[in-house]
């Protein structure tokens, strides 16, 4: 473990290539454990420890600014005005492309006055630094599904070779039925794939707050199509003034 301040941490440390500080428990007896989702955006593993991490993840992963990811790279530590000595870590951090960091958790219901008690100290540690910190509601459950459908042709293995791809852009460049346009391109069982990997990737654009079908209106242009799916909006919060530091893997 390597201890520094929280200003210096964040400047200095790539958290998106850091492992967990701490582990995930196994809890016997518990229908869920431990796992690992393969992200799209960094071409590597990312260990989760709950169902609402992973689908947490899920939206991270497609989110065209985010550059990396980690899990429970840094335990932040500070003193309460008791001094007490009272420290977090938080479940997710993501990178964006600006340079600036997300640091993130997406707590069970037990856990969250908890968590609502730090909630303050961190967003105040973040605010500093140029970064921010949310606690992450799951998304609705249509979004989420559709979400998860997509994501099981998220590696690259599904696009297609470049000729797929600008076929797919001809046959889509304004709004067309899913099961039209995949029909016009070639074999569906061929192009559906290439089709469902370009709506991860935002190359096909449709409506993803109601259900996917072969119905579906898609689009290769995003500002002409039928909608894509509306960004979760930044949870705010007045920061108090702190100063902890960051403790991290190295």
């Amino acid at each position: 473990m390597t201890q520094l301040p929280w200003d210096q941490s964040a400047a200095s440390v790539r958290f998106e290539d850091l492992g967990p500080v701490s582990a995930f428990p196994v809890v016997p007896g518990r229908r869920w454990g431990p796992g690992w989702w393969w992200s799209a955006t960094t071409g590597r593993h990312v260990v989760h420890g709950s169902t609402a991490m992973r689908t947490q993840l899920m939206v991270l992963d497609r989110d065209p600014d985010v550059t990396g990811l980690s899990a429970r790279p840094v335990r932040l530590l500070w003193r309460d005005p008791d001094g007490r000595v009272r420290s977090w870590v938080p479940q997710l951090f993501a990178r964006y492309a600006d340079g600036t960091g997300l640091l993130a958790d997406c707590p069970p219901a037990r856990r969250r006055d908890r968590a609502q008690r730090v909630r303050m100290v961190l967003e105040a540690a973040c605010a500093r630094v140029g970064w921010s910190y949310r606690r992450l509601e799951p998304p609705p459950a249509v979004l989420a599904a559709n979400l998860r459908w997509l994501a099981g042709y998220r590696h690259p293995r599904y696009q297609g070779p470049p000729r797929l791809r600008a076929a797919l852009a001809d046959a889509f460049a304004a709004p067309r039925p899913l099961a039209d346009g995949a029909a016009s391109v070639g074999d569906p069982l061929q192009v559906l794939q290439a089709v469902y990997h370009a709506l991860w990737s935002g190359r096909l654009a449709t409506r993803l707050d109601e259900p996917l079908h072969e119905r579906a209106l898609i689009c290769a242009d995003a500002e002409r199509g039928e909608g894509v799916e509306r960004r979760l909006s930044n949870v705010g919060g007045d920061p108090g003034e702190v100063e902890p530091s960051g403790r991290h893997t190295r």
